[in-house]
């Protein structure tokens, strides 16, 4: 069974810096586009970063552009999420999420598996 598990959440303050971390099992990453979601309560899911399968392109939301960074290491089946300069509005419960990539096949912003979140919250 597929599995996608968040860890590294917390409380920090503003201007900090929080690392997250999820590590995939079931899946493997080395073929996967990988992604960062994130909502607050009474808000909807909201796209942060994602890397393509061979990290040869980035995406990353405009609200966290030049802050967040998205990285990988598939000797470990783990994707990262580096947050820099937090700020309150960043506080939500984070996910990840990945995509299996089918060689030719047709680009897609989909994702197949997505794991349960760990909670981020930025204190003034």
């Amino acid at each position: 069974q597929v599995q996608l598990v968040e860890s590294g959440g917390g409380l920090v303050q503003t201007g900090g810096s929080l690392r997250l971390s999820c590590i995939a099992s079931g899946v493997s990453l080395n073929r996967s586009r990988v992604g960062w979601f994130r909502q607050a309560p009474g808000k909807e899911r909201e796209f942060i970063a994602a890397t393509s399968w061979n990290d040869l392109t980035t995406f990353y939301a405009d609200s966290v552009k030049g802050r967040f960074t998205i990285s990988r290491d598939n000797s470990r089946n783990t994707v990262y999420l580096q947050m820099n300069s937090l700020k309150p509005e960043d506080a939500a419960v984070y996910c990840c999420a990945a995509a299996l990539v089918v060689p030719g096949a047709t680009r897609r912003s989909t994702y197949d598996y997505w794991g349960q979140g760990t909670q981020v919250t930025v204190s003034s």
